[in-house]
């Protein structure tokens, strides 16, 4: 029985459509800008309340809403690669025991990804990532090629690597379940010291979190059990600058603290 092959047309156009997925870039959903900006802006409710005291401060602030969109992408993307950074561990091992028992460099791939599917859901990185592997390599792609794609697509410094190393080796003859191995053991042990120093920091961090709450409660405890003491701080010129001042060290201060606990490998 003749096999059955999808129309040239067709196959480009899925392809092109599969070959859109960009990971270089964040982009919240709509539950996550949401999320966000209500945290922000009873955020800037209460520093308003707590350091001005004034409406009209609110509305002043409101344009911080946007570098502070800017800082929680920052960070949701470099949650997102650290995870596609280790489902790529997995692939790659995968892959690696199927080279080891006798697959050909494609069919590895097509095999990990039908062993990804037992530890993954259908949504994951790694799983979309290595079906689309096996699709576009039924219409005549070149692994190498498709995995170079990957990596830019991915902005995932090992994986980048990965895939240059592999193109490399692939088209001179070189050892490739050696190199996939080395490379796996490579990518292994920088994530098992990155997890390494999140742990060691992870005290530092939850220290630093409750020294950036404690002026900001020091200031509602005051606010709430002595109002008659921060009167003198509201509603005149001398006030509003030296709590602008105090607002300002502080956001610096917090700023600065959270930069000292990240530590990139």
């Amino acid at each position: 029985m003749a096999e059955k092959r999808i129309p040239t047309g067709k196959a480009e156009s899925r392809v092109r459509s599969e070959l859109r997925l960009d990971y270089t870039t964040y982009r919240f959903s709509k539950k996550e800008i949401a999320q966000y900006a209500a945290m922000y802006l009873m955020l800037d409710a209460a520093i308003s309340y707590l350091f001005f005291y004034s409406p009209i401060a609110f509305f002043v602030l409101l344009p911080g809403l946007w570098p502070f969109l800017k800082e929680q992408k920052v960070s949701l993307k470099r949650k997102r690669e650290s995870e596609m950074r280790r489902q790529f561990l997995d692939g790659i091992q995968m892959t690696s025991a199927s080279l080891q028992a006798g697959y050909s460099v494609e069919n590895a791939f097509r095999e990990a990804a039908g062993e990804l599917t037992r530890i993954y859901k259908e949504d994951e990185f790694i799983l979309r990532e290595f079906r689309i592997l096996s699709t576009q390599m039924d219409v005549s792609r070149n692994i190498e090629d498709l995995l170079m794609d990957l990596g830019r697509r991915s902005g995932v410094e090992d994986i980048i690597s990965f895939a240059e190393v592999f193109l490399t080796a692939k088209r001179s003859g070189g050892d490739l379940l050696l190199i996939i191995r080395n490379t796996a053991s490579c990518i292994r042990q920088k994530h098992e010291t990155m997890q390494e120093i999140e742990t060691c920091l992870s005290g530092k961090v939850m220290e630093q979190n409750i020294m950036s709450l404690v002026p900001v409660l020091i200031l509602a405890y005051v606010k709430i059990s002595s109002p008659e003491f921060l009167d003198g701080m509201y509603g005149n010129l001398t006030g509003t600058a030296v709590m602008t001042v105090c607002f300002a060290v502080y956001v610096i201060a917090c700023l600065w603290g959270k930069r000292i606990v990240q530590i990139e490998v």
